[in-house]
């Protein structure tokens, strides 16, 4: 099982860029980042892509990745800009995770007075998706869709990873047929509510939707997003142990856990934490 580690860009540099080299050495395979103007309303919160180029200067191992991207406030062309540029500063260490977005009242979509329908928001995603898979894998790209249009953009050229990978954070059946299609690994985050059965549901899903385009969902990643159930991940290594075996017998292969965010549902003994990362 392979253990990621999502991080809070709350923090002055300093405090951040020391935090980033302790989660290298404590071996976490990957570092994320979720991407929003700011989260639950929490101030402030730093930019991901520029976090995250920050990131790669003082690190040489850990993967560097957004969890997730959406198109709430990004548009394909700058996106794909910055990840060409992420790629590149860390020698190929970027992952991007990718997804539709919420529609809370704290999402981005809500920041910048947009108010789509679930249907509109998945049209833009699906658009969003092949608009910048065809950016990172084709030079020069052009491209005319309803919400975002391009001519002759070059970006994939100098890109270390061809392309860097797409993670796809897809729940229903459209989201799991372009993960299906685009994506190098999935994105699993479960409702509160049997958390479990819920992911099992999903991977059913996956399955389908890779074989339905000839793909085997067997050697797609799938990582686990976890500290938003009542599932008590952090509260022991046994704890954790038995969690991830769970897990693990359904077809996940990552699994990711936050730093401890003192005074925060996201809390937890810090001794258990680096125990834990040891371990895995």
């Amino acid at each position: 099982m392979n253990l990621h580690v999502v991080l809070w860009p709350i923090h002055d540099w300093p405090v951040m860029a020391e935090t980033w080299k302790r989660a290298e050495e404590l071996g976490f395979v990957g570092g994320w980042l979720y991407d929003h103007l700011a989260w639950r309303g929490h101030t402030p919160w730093d930019d991901a892509y520029a976090s995250l180029a920050a990131a790669a200067t003082v690190t040489q191992r850990i993967r560097l990745g957004t969890l997730v991207t959406t198109a709430n406030f990004r548009t394909p062309v700058p996106t794909a800009s910055a990840a060409r540029t992420i790629d590149r500063i860390s020698a190929g260490r970027l992952t991007l995770g990718i997804g539709a977005g919420g529609d809370s009242p704290t999402s981005d979509g809500d920041v910048l007075d947009r108010d789509w329908t679930p249907r509109e928001r998945a049209d833009r995603f699906e658009e969003w998706v092949t608009q910048l898979d065809a950016l990172l894998t084709r030079a020069p790209a052009s491209m005319a869709g309803e919400h975002w249009s391009a001519r002759a953009v070059s970006i994939a050229p100098g890109l270390v990873q061809q392309p860097p990978p797409f993670w796809i954070a897809g729940n229903g059946p459209r989201g799991l047929r372009l993960a299906a299609r685009f994506g190098q690994g999935w994105i699993a985050n479960p409702g509160e509510e049997a958390p479990y059965d819920d992911t099992r549901r999903r991977l059913d899903g996956l399955a389908e939707a890779c074989a339905a385009v000839g793909r085997d969902a067997a050697t797609m990643p799938k990582l686990l997003l976890t500290g938003f159930t009542a599932e008590p991940w952090l509260a022991s290594v046994d704890a954790f142990d038995d969690l991830a075996g769970r897990y693990g017998e359904l077809g996940i292969t990552d699994i990711a856990i936050h730093w401890p965010r003192p005074g925060t549902e996201w809390d937890a003994d810090p001794s258990v934490f680096e125990e834990i990362a040891s371990r895995a």
